[in-house]
């Protein structure tokens, strides 16, 4: 895909998000529209995967390990073909397969269940130790959120990867500073990020991660990296693409009602027309 094509997709991703949520009348928007366009990239250009064989031996892994914002996780595996987009409306009711977390039994394209925090970032690690040891070529990645930098697994689990040179591991922090009670500098601050996963031997890089020129950039550089872990902080922003969402905590873990979800698509719509005219 170009990057035109990439930003249409990441447009889509961002109405399925709303929809579920909305539909749900629960869930979490804000980090999910925040890492929409790190999902679209991964599912789109960076993972060697197989909707038509989820499972294949030699795929790629994708670890979500800040699980609550799974609306952004199954949007994308909804409009790279693993399953129905219609089936996003059921998310959360009960019956359906796309639980509030992700899940690898029920879901097609889910590598691991995840949703305790710090808990992700240790089974991609096992993941990344289990190619390294049987010779495996797939890589794995996993995708954090800022706040769950407070998480003491977190680091274990990162000093292990640095200890085993971990080459097939890339951390993805989706830093859009904000968690359910406020802003991640003022909640219990884990800055500078990218200081500490350089002093846990990570290679380390800085983007804008919602521009996908530096999200193209940062995976083929991690590619590159022989010897060590690459860790890419993305700064975003929450809520991105919806303008009452924004940057706005309050938006973490609540639902719109049916006033604001107009309000939001409307929003995305205007977004996707102007693309469309490039």
């Amino acid at each position: 895909m170009n990057k035109l094509e990439l930003m249409k997709t990441a447009n889509e991703i961002r109405k399925g998000i709303v929809t579920a949520v909305y539909s749900a009348k629960s869930g979490h928007p804000g980090g999910s529209l925040s890492a929409a366009d790190i999902y679209t990239y991964l599912y789109f250009e960076e993972l060697n995967i197989d909707s038509e064989d989820p499972k294949k031996a030699d795929r790629d892994r994708f670890v979500l390990s800040k699980g609550h914002t799974s609306p952004g996780l199954y949007s994308t595996l909804a409009y790279r073909g693993f399953f129905p987009v219609e089936d996003l409306k059921t998310f959360r009711h009960t019956g359906s397969y796309l639980q509030g977390h992700p899940d690898m039994k029920h879901i097609p394209g889910v590598d691991m269940s995840s949703g305790s925090l710090g808990q992700g970032i240790s089974a991609a690690v096992g993941m990344a130790i289990s190619a390294q040891v049987s010779g495996d070529s797939y890589r794995v990645y996993t995708l954090l959120g800022d706040g769950e930098l407070q998480e003491g697994q977190v680091w274990e689990a990162s000093m292990l990867a640095a200890h085993r040179k971990l080459d097939n591991l890339v951390v993805i922090v989706d830093n859009n500073n904000l968690q359910i009670d406020g802003a991640v500098d003022e909640v219990n601050s884990p800055y500078p990020i990218d200081k500490k996963f350089e002093a846990f031997n990570f290679h380390v890089i800085n983007i804008d991660g919602n521009d996908f020129d530096e999200i193209d950039a940062a995976f083929k550089e991690a590619r590159t990296v022989k010897g060590r872990p690459t860790a890419i902080i993305a700064k975003t922003i929450k809520g991105k693409g919806v303008s009452f969402m924004e940057d706005q905590a309050s938006w973490h873990g609540a639902a719109p009602n049916e006033e604001q979800y107009k309000v939001a698509m409307e929003d995305l719509e205007k977004v996707g027309e102007a693309l469309c005219q490039k």
